[in-house]
């Protein structure tokens, strides 16, 4: 039996991002809490909360009743209909989300919301340009994939949305400019932004698209004030704030929204990921009352099929009371800094760690063969020859019943938001066993 299942996913199904020959996948059966567990009864720790969405854990069935509940009464409606649930779920958003942030239009995913979020912009705007960071992920969608610096991009290049301006990350700790503090190359991203305004015509910008708080791309930390400074640039030149909240949302950084921990309000948000906590397929585009407004006189030209699907909306509505009545935005906060103590512990013993940077249970060590060069264990957008060490800790990883993202020089650090500190002791020391492989490859 498992190994027909394996067999006809392999035969018969494409999977992500991947060369299709000898693939080897999990054989998942069951899931509940922190763990998934597979059809031979191997038990694996989910410490990147499966691809950072899993925020309240696996496996609860409050999500599946809240469904089966509202597909009793009904299941699905085109668009145009008004469900009790969808009032609901955007009142709740409306009430959550920071500033005046009021009206959500509802999407399918991630890479959904930014496309229609880069849409209202320009329609309410008139301009065409969106400024992004080079090292973020926005989605894999073309104008997503495209707005992503990211070198998953590459292969559709040819494709690209065009318009799409990219700069460079305030990274402090691979610092373009070179600075000596995190202060001092946020100013220095703040200059180079502001130089790409202008060099790029401000006229002609309609969105600066930032992520809440780095995800994929390495957990980058935001330098203090600078998504304020941001936000003072775009009230400058006219230009609206998108914040992709679809990683950093409703939680998974020890406050509701990434964004939330740099006093600013954007003009656009986007959702997905922990809206739901991945138990079902669901984003969001969030606006302020001002954009709202536009569109009450102005055509609102976008759609989908499933937009504002009710058994979507009630699985939603059933997560976020989960995530309020379990307190887990707070123990985000609580269990990131225990994180962030253990962290620091292995650094002594691991001399491959360079660094760790974390904002609640959002953390990515960062692996390097040298502290003082900073050069990594792997490289940047590594070729299949350079990355030895990424997957002999990456084999390791799953050999001691552990599942999380491994990349490049990159250990991904993003279990659910109720893990317990047992289940987060267990994790770094498969993660410190898996370490040690670097280790023997510095210098």
């Amino acid at each position: 039996m498992n190994d027909e299942i394996i067999q006809n996913n392999l035969d018969y199904t494409l999977f992500s991002w991947s060369k299709q020959g000898g693939l080897n996948p999990i054989n998942a059966s069951y899931s509940e809490g922190s763990y998934i567990y597979d059809r031979d009864g191997k038990r694996y720790l989910d410490f990147s909360s499966q691809l950072m969405n899993v925020n309240i854990g696996h496996g609860n069935q409050r999500i599946t009743e809240a469904v089966a509940k509202q597909m009793k009464e009904v299941s699905y409606v085109y668009p145009g209909m008004a469900t009790d649930v969808r009032g609901r779920l955007g009142k709740k958003l409306a009430e959550i989300t920071p500033g005046n942030l009021t009206k959500t239009f509802f999407t399918l995913g991630g890479a959904e919301a930014i496309e229609n979020a880069i849409k209202l912009a320009r329609m309410y705007t008139g301009r065409h340009k969106i400024i992004t960071h080079y090292r973020a992920y926005h989605g894999a969608t073309y104008g997503a994939i495209t707005a992503s610096g990211d070198p998953r991009r590459f292969p559709v290049d040819s494709q690209a949305m065009p318009n799409v301006v990219h700069v460079e990350n305030p990274y402090a700790y691979r610092c373009p400019w070179n600075s000596t503090s995190i202060e001092e190359c946020g100013k220095l991203a703040l200059d180079h932004l502001d130089r790409v305004i202008q060099f790029e015509n401000p006229d002609s910008v309609a969105a600066i698209l930032f992520e809440g708080e780095s995800g994929s791309s390495g957990c980058i930390k935001y330098p203090p004030m600078y998504l304020k400074h941001v936000r003072e640039l775009c009230d400058k030149y006219g230009i609206l704030l998108i914040d992709d909240e679809v990683m950093s949302g409703f939680g998974r950084t020890g406050k509701m929204f990434g964004i939330d921990h740099h006093d600013t309000t954007p003009d656009i948000m986007c959702l997905a990921k922990g809206l739901t906590s991945g138990y079902l397929p669901l984003g969001g585009v969030v606006v302020t009352d001002k954009i709202a407004e536009h569109f009450n006189s102005n055509p609102m030209t976008i759609g989908l099929t499933y937009s504002a699907h009710p058994t979507l909306c009630a699985a939603a509505l059933e997560n976020l009371k989960i995530i309020e009545e379990e307190n887990l935005v707070d123990r985000a906060a609580e269990m990131g800094l225990y994180i962030e103590e253990e962290v620091e512990k292995l650094k002594k013993k691991h001399k491959s760690i360079g660094d760790f940077r974390n904002t609640g249970l959002l953390g990515c060590i960062e692996l390097v063969k040298d502290r003082k060069t900073k050069e990594p264990i792997t490289p940047w957008n590594a070729k299949t020859e350079d990355m030895t060490v990424t997957n002999l800790m990456a084999s390791k990883i799953r050999e001691l019943g552990m599942f999380t993202f491994v990349r490049w020089n990159w250990i991904f650090v993003a279990p659910p938001l109720n893990i317990s500190k047992i289940e987060v002791d267990e994790g770094l020391k498969i993660i410190s066993e898996a370490i040690s492989i670097a280790d023997k490859y510095c210098n």
